[in-house]
């Protein structure tokens, strides 16, 4: 047998193999898996590249955050505060002048209020206040995510001299009495 019979064979095998079969109209495999929303995926790439609302710049970091146990006692002064001073706001013995309760909130809505709040108080000269945080223990076992937030957040304020948890009629371990630094206004005689 000769090179050219053994390919003719070989057509003649391949034409009958093939005979009543058509050609392939579609050059992509069909892998099984659901097709790609093309609208839905160019909304979202639109989306990351478009710049985000707004960035709030407070000074609160969430990169390090200390974890605190739901009955952790939470005291911390900055340098200068006088011992005395942090055992007078733990026993409840300076009267706060605002409230504000974030239990129950997300991390970020909290953090906005918490700014806020602590803005509007140092505005009015206000000298202490209380931080509701709460301190529920999570699903998952882990420590209290808004109190050990508060924790954090709390020590970076640039007004914060000092905070220390509530007595128990006041919250106990699930709020802070929280001390803050006063501009000495003209005029007033306190």
């Amino acid at each position: 047998m000769t090179q050219d019979n053994d390919d003719a064979d070989d057509l003649e095998l391949f034409r009958q193999a093939t005979r009543g079969a058509r050609p392939i109209t579609s050059d992509r495999a069909d892998t099984g898996k659901p097709r790609s929303d093309r609208a839905q995926l160019q909304a979202l790439r639109q989306r990351a590249v478009q710049p985000q609302q707004r960035t709030r710049v407070d000074g609160l970091s969430d990169h390090f955050v200390i974890d605190v146990a739901p009955e952790e006692e939470l005291a911390w002064t900055a340098n200068g505060v006088q011992e005395s001073q942090l055992r007078k706001l733990k026993t409840g013995q300076i009267p706060f002048d605002g409230s504000i309760d974030l239990h129950g909130m997300n991390v970020e809505k909290a953090r906005e209020l918490l700014w806020e709040f602590l803005a509007e108080a140092t505005k009015l000269e206000v000298r202490c206040v209380r931080v509701t945080h709460g301190k529920a223990q999570r699903k998952d076992g882990r420590t209290p995510i808004l109190k050990s937030h508060v924790n954090t957040w709390l020590r970076q304020h640039p007004k914060v001299l000092g905070f220390t948890s509530c007595v128990p009629r006041h919250g106990g371990t699930g709020s802070v009495y929280v001390l803050l630094r006063r501009e000495m206004l003209e005029g007033r005689d306190d």
